[in-house]
């Protein structure tokens, strides 16, 4: 004699197996560093956000504080202030952003220079 739930149970296994496929993200659809700035730190570094009024004091600043201006940035320096924190700038946490999510960020920030 069959068993309806386990009927139940093989036909939820196997939707859970479709939908966690469908999921899967190939890569041009991971999101790029660009997408990944914007989305996790643009609240702060870009236009109107309170990281681009107080990197916008800096004397001297051609960026207007906007990190997305600047030439200068290393993808390591990116990388370490963002795990570390600096002044105004809490750390951010492993949690929040992935080490591959700040990797593609940093290297769009750095326009690739390690």
């Amino acid at each position: 004699m069959k068993n309806p739930c386990m009927k139940s149970f093989k036909s939820a296994t196997a939707g859970l197996a479709l939908f966690a496929l469908s999921g899967m993200a190939t890569a041009a659809e991971e999101p790029s560093g660009k997408v990944l700035f914007t989305t996790r730190c643009g609240m702060c570094h870009q236009t109107n956000g309170m990281g681009v009024s107080i990197l916008s004091r800096r004397p001297g600043d051609a960026s207007k504080g906007l990190l997305e201006a600047r030439p200068d940035l290393s993808a390591e320096f990116v990388y370490t202030v963002a795990r570390s924190g600096t002044g105004n700038m809490p750390r951010i946490s492993r949690g929040e952003v992935s080490n591959e999510e700040l990797r593609l960020i940093a290297l769009y920030l750095s326009r690739g220079n390690p």
